[in-house]
Parts: C-alpha cells; sequence; structure tokens
C-alpha cells in the first residue's frame, strides 16, 4: 500500500493570517475543498474563496463567544479516521462524516497576551481549546492527514503537492506532525508557566519547558557533541535577545560563557557605578568595580590576565571608546553589554574576529529570564 494519500479537503482556522489567502488559493486551484470558521471564513470570502463554515459541517453553531465551534465528531472524526480501517470508514458513512486530509491552525496568541500585560480575564480568553484538540486528532492520525501550524511551512506543503500530484507522503506528514505536536507542548507549557506566575508558586508539582530553534549549533563543548540554541520567548535582555554588531556566530561555549559573564555582571547595579566580567570555560577570570567601564575591565582583567585570553568581557554600562581601546588590547571573544557607543563600535570593528553584543538592558539582579524567574539545568538520572 501506497503511503501517498491525496489533499481532497482542508479545514483552516488560523489567528495569524499571514500567508493565508495565497496559501488557500493555491489550495483551491488545486481543487481542495475549503472549511474554515469565523473570521478566517471571512477573510477567505472576501478574497473570492469558495468556502464553507464549519457550522455547516457540524450542524451546530459557533457559541459561547466562540468557545465551542469545532468540538465535534464531524470534525475529529474526519480528522481521525483511518481511511484502511473499514469499521471506521462505515461508521463515519453511518453518521455522515466526510474525511479532512489538511488541517491549518495557528493557535490564539497567548504568549503575546501574556507578554502585553494584559489582564487576567482577557488572557484566559486567549487559551485556544479547540485548535489544540484538532492539532493533537490531526497529528495522531498522521499516516493520512497532514497538519499545519506554522505559515513558514504553507510552501513546502504546496511544493510537496506539486511534487506529488496532490498528495503528501507518509515522511512528510511525520514532520509536520512532530513540528505540530511541539507547538502544542510549548503552547501548553506557557500556560502553565503563566499560571505558576499567577499562583505564585516556586516548586509546582510539575513544571514545563520549552523552546523554538534559534540557532543550529556547530558542535556542543566539545567537538564530538551535537548542540542546537533554543529561545523561551521571554524578553528578559541576555544573550538570547542580544544584538550581534559584528562577528561571527556564537558558538555553543560562546553562548554559556557570554550568559554567565552577563548575570554576573547584572548583579552589579549600575546605579553603584560600572561592573565588568570576564569569563573562559565556564570560569570567572575576573570580577571588578570601578569608576569608569575601563578601569573596571582593567582591574577584572589584572585578576587573571593569562586565563583571560580568549575569554568573554561583559559589562553592566554602556561600553565607551575608552574601555574598547583597552579590550583591543587582549583577545576576546565576546563582548557582551547593554549598549555601546559608536566610538566603540569603530574601535572593534578593527577585530572583524571578536563578536560585539549588546542587549538593550540587564535582566536586574536575580531576574534570569526563564519561566517563573527560575534557573534550571539537567541532571543525570531520572
Amino acid at each position: 500500500m501506497t503511503d501517498l494519500h491525496p489533499v481532497r479537503r482542508a479545514l483552516l482556522s488560523v489567528s495569524d493570517k499571514a500567508g493565508l489567502v495565497e496559501f488557500a488559493t493555491a489550495l483551491s486551484g488545486r481543487g481542495v475543498e475549503l472549511i474554515s470558521t469565523g473570521g478566517t471564513a471571512a477573510t477567505l470570502r472576501e478574497s473570492g474563496l469558495a468556502v464553507t463554515d464549519v457550522a455547516e459541517v457540524t450542524g451546530f453553531p459557533e457559541m459561547m463567544d466562540g468557545r465551542v465551534k469545532t468540538l465535534h465528531p464531524a470534525v475529529h472524526g474526519g480528522l481521525l479516521a483511518l481511511r484502511s480501517d473499514e469499521g471506521h470508514l462505515n461508521a463515519a458513512a453511518e453518521h455522515g462524516i466526510e474525511m479532512i486530509d489538511l488541517l491549518v491552525v495557528n493557535l490564539y496568541p497567548f504568549e503575546a497576551s501574556v507578554a502585553s500585560g494584559d489582564d487576567h480575564d482577557a488572557t484566559i480568553e486567549c487559551i485556544d481549546i479547540g485548535g489544540p484538540a484538532m492539532i493533537r486528532s490531526a497529528a495522531k492520525n498522521h499516516r493520512f492527514v497532514s497538519v499545519v501550524v506554522d505559515a513558514a511551512d504553507y510552501q513546502d506543503v504546496l511544493d510537496e503537492l506539486q511534487a506529488q500530484d496532490g498528495r503528501t507522503s507518509l515522511d512528510f506528514r511525520r514532520r509536520l506532525a512532530l513540528t505540530a505536536l511541539s507547538r502544542t507542548a510549548a503552547y501548553d507549557a506557557a500556560i502553565s508557566a503563566w499560571m505558576t506566575d499567577v499562583l505564585g508558586e516556586k516548586a509546582p508539582r510539575r513544571r514545563v519547558f520549552a523552546g523554538t530553534l534559534a540557532q543550529r549549533l556547530r558542535y556542543g563543548e566539545n567537538p564530538h557533541q551535537a548542540a542546537a540554541f533554543y529561545k523561551d520567548g521571554s524578553e528578559v535582555p541576555g544573550i538570547a535577545t542580544a544584538v550581534r554588531h559584528q562577528g561571527g556566530e556564537l558558538s555553543y561555549n560562546n553562548i554559556n560563557d557570554a550568559d554567565a559573564a552577563f548575570r554576573l555582571v547584572a548583579e552589579f547595579d549600575p546605579a553603584d557605578g560600572p561592573a565588568a566580567a570576564i569569563i573562559k570555560h565556564a570560569n570567572p577570570c575576573g570580577v571588578a568595580r570601578g569608576a569608569s567601564c575601563e578601569e573596571a575591565f582593567g582591574r577584572a582583567f589584572d585578576c587573571d590576565r593569562t586565563s583571560a585570553f580568549g575569554g568573554i568581557v561583559a559589562f553592566n554600562g554602556t561600553l565607551d571608546g575608552d574601555a574598547a581601546r583597552a579590550i583591543a588590547g587582549m583577545f576576546a571573544e565576546v563582548v557582551i553589554a547593554p549598549g555601546t557607543t559608536d566610538e566603540a563600535k569603530e574601535i572593534l570593528a578593527a577585530k572583524s574576529n571578536l563578536r560585539l553584543l549588546t542587549t538593550g538592558g540587564l535582566p536586574g539582579p536575580g531576574r534570569l529570564g526563564s519561566p517563573g524567574d527560575c534557573d534550571c539545568g539537567a541532571a543525570s538520572g531520572r
């Protein structure tokens, strides 16, 4: 039996409508029937596309301010039915359930609601229920159903349909399912973290962490180890949100050391004066205060000039020209600071291999940026 399955019927229900019309137009052009909900259906109709309301499929109107619209056997049966199982197909026929071959859903913007400081009730309304349920149904049945949760994958779906004559392969559907299940896991992690903060829990029974791939790293701490860098979506100033002004991509060790150095200097309030820290391979080579960034750096450097070679330098304030000239006299891999003057950037630009990062601020003493402002790490065992 072939693992290729045709896409004849698609359900689209998206919060972020970027690229939606173009994608749906291409699907319609291939003869795919479009089903949709609320605002998504309205957007498609405004663009001249024929679309069936999900309410026509379920026989029930959207209700309770949109809280209930797709939680229905006509939807989930169409997603979950095994096309190779005669019993499933007979049950679907008996109850008038038609198959859904492609699900396109992106979720209510819960993370954005939290980040914007919405009040409790508004944030609650951004907890998507029907979306994750449909995503999980489609992903579970990836033997037959394709599920798309990111607009970035729209073109890949169209390319697959073109290459496979209107069908998708099992390997392609598996990859989409992985992305989909990872998205719902991250979504639930964000909701759990928010509830943890709302309740002020320091050690909930279960704590969940999630991240989005930011960079594939060449290797880990050592060349034989694989590594990747993920961001959790928080906007706390730090290595994950820093702007790189020059130099190549950061390595695993660069990221770890720059993070450690920046966290260290963040413990020193800029109101009490400049502070600098130098870290090399997770070891502090020096940390000091001074009357100026230059003096703070010089004192930190004097703690252990040998170990500081090839290290990471962090400041708790704006990097100025005098400090940059001092740094130019040593070999540093990374310099990270809340900000930098144009003069400092010009001076360090001569050292093309040095990575210069600015964060736009400090996380503040004790504020680490992880969910619930906690620091987490892995330990061996279970």
